[in-house]
């Protein structure tokens, strides 16, 4: 994962969308704005947040 961060001053377009990306060996949960390149990050499944913790 890129350590970069930019950001952006119109936020009114974007799309975030995330996914379980399990074609690697180690599952990674992923964030994306998929409106930008190289806009998303990563974590193992494992240490991702579940939405009950969230609450």
């Amino acid at each position: 994962m890129t350590q970069n961060a930019t950001a952006v001053t119109d936020a009114s377009n974007t799309e975030v969308m995330a996914s379980v990306d399990s074609a690697s060996a180690q599952p990674e949960f992923v964030i994306a704005d998929v409106s930008r390149d190289d806009a998303w990050l990563s974590v193992p499944v494992a240490e991702a947040p579940s939405l009950r913790e969230w609450i």
